[in-house]
């Protein structure tokens, strides 16, 4: 053996280990002799037997492809391409199980002097899993596109009956505010669920969690809701709480909500929210989109029926919903979360807090956001700084000086991170005004308050103001 073939050797080696920690299996097709010769990794990759097979055109092939790729195949043979590089991917019938793979050939081919295809050397791959992948993409962008749509649906449904009802603009911001804000609190908790389910005690505490401490209890077994029974429910909570808040028991110290639920026989429950120690109750001369959301809406959408019942001694309402509305209990099962601000049942804002000489910067990425943002907090007196909608913006506009900052958790795909330590180097104070439903607190882990959108321009400004207040109580420097 001479030293060029042991070089050779060691270079066929190499080949034989990169071809197998790729997981591709090699052929060799000569038309001339009509001969195809399987490799033993194609072998392991396509089911054919090792060792030539014979092949005098194409057709050979065909009854390992499935049907319906055969005549894309059919008309990628007839094609003739010039080019010396043959690919092309189908869905191949494995001889030896039976099983369908996905499979890409790429080959090599050499022609004679008139243009004839004397021989194919190439590589044979297995793609099911990233044609699988592939395929639950395409999934979830049409599960999301139609999520995204009945959402649309939904706001767009929900602002115009909310406007048919309100006689101002402040009245219609809040109350369409707070349904925008449970929606929002189903969709954070069945995000965190994979979109399996949400419990109803998680929805529970939502709603009613933060609203007169000491005046609200809820208890049943644990239950998970279908995302459309949760969205559902988390609108009929919002409007019970909104007015008990407004004229019912929790309008007084001495008043009392109690949420309770219980299986039904059929797989269904029924839920009980009952009022005492309120202002005495009588029936409303006029319905209320509240009320026709309770029992037309809510009923309706749980699979069930709701009933309104004015009792003297306080408000009751049942909810019964059928099986249809339950989930399976989910793999993925989140932390009962943080409970929303009574703010979200305020029909009428006091006015802005005054952020009279502030600089406040604004790092958002949906223009209309920043644009609502920028007019609210000018409003409050602040002068704004950008907004920036790019995360090279924002770094951009660190020069200057800031007081404080408004900042989207997400900027394009870009996380706003080094705008968050660079502010943060300089002891500015800032809030993420976020779409993201982390549980742990600020994103990034960063000491900073979290304001969930949906919100409104009030809560921002709030929050700003309360930052400002906390920064000249315990000043650290000025910028």
């Amino acid at each position: 053996m001479t030293l060029g073939d042991l070089g050779h050797s060691e270079e066929h080696r190499r080949l034989e280990r990169a071809l197998e920690v790729a997981g591709l299996g090699e052929f060799e097709w000569d038309m001339t002799a009509g001969r195809f010769m399987v490799s033993a990794r194609m072998a392991a990759i396509t089911g054919l037997p090792p060792g030539p097979m014979p092949a005098q055109d194409a057709k050979a092939f065909e009854p390992f492809i499935h049907p319906d790729d055969r005549e894309a195949f059919r008309a990628d043979r007839a094609s003739q391409r010039p080019a010396g590089v043959y690919r092309f991917e189908f869905r191949h019938l494995r001889p030896d199980d039976g099983r369908t793979v996905w499979l890409r050939v790429t080959g090599v081919l050499a022609r004679g002097p008139d243009g004839r295809v004397l021989n194919v050397t190439g590589i044979v791959e297995d793609i099911t899993g990233h044609k699988l992948e592939e395929d639950q993409r395409q999934t979830l962008l049409a599960e999301l596109d139609h999520r995204v749509k009945n959402v649309l649906a939904t706001v767009l449904a929900l602002a115009q009956q909310t406007a048919k009802r309100t006689t101002s603009l402040d009245a219609f911001l809040a109350n369409f505010g707070g349904r925008l804000k449970a929606m929002g609190s189903a969709n954070e908790l069945l995000t965190a669920a994979r979109w399996r389910g949400a419990a109803i005690d998680h929805l529970a505490a939502a709603e009613l969690g933060a609203l007169s401490p000491g005046q609200t209890a809820w208890e049943g077994p644990e239950l998970f809701l279908t995302p459309r029974a949760a969205n559902a429910l988390a609108l009929g909570l919002h409007e019970l709480a909104a007015n008990a808040v407004k004229f019912g028991a929790l309008s007084v110290e001495t008043g009392r909500v109690s949420l309770r639920w219980v299986r039904l026989p059929d797989g269904g429950f029924e839920l009980t929210w009952t009022e005492s120690g309120g202002p005495t109750v009588s029936a409303p001369r006029r319905r209320g989109f509240g009320s026709t959301l309770l029992e037309q809406v809510t009923g309706r959408e749980l699979n069930g029926e709701a009933a309104i019942d004015y009792r003297p001694a306080g408000v009751q309402v049942r909810l019964r919903a059928g099986a249809a509305a339950v989930a399976p209990r989910p793999e993925n099962v989140p932390e009962a979360p943080a409970a929303r601000t009574t703010e979200t049942v305020v029909t009428v804002h006091s006015g802005p807090p005054s952020l009279r000489g502030a600089r406040v910067l604004i790092v958002e990425d949906a223009v209309l956001l920043a644009m609502e943002l920028e007019t609210g907090l000018s409003d409050a007196g602040a002068t704004i700084i950008g907004p920036a909608y790019e995360l090279e913006e924002a770094l951009a506009l660190l020069d200057q000086p800031i007081d404080a900052a408004v900042l989207d958790a997400n900027l394009n795909g870009h996380s706003v991170s080094p705008v968050a330590e660079a502010l943060a180097k300089r002891q500015v104070p800032f809030v993420f005004a976020t779409g993201y439903g982390e549980t742990g607190g600020a994103p990034g882990g960063f000491d900073a308050p979290v304001i969930r959108k949906p919100y409104d321009v009030y809560q921002v400004a709030v929050a700003v103001a309360d930052l400002l207040k906390a920064k000249t109580s315990h000043p650290k420097g000025r910028t």
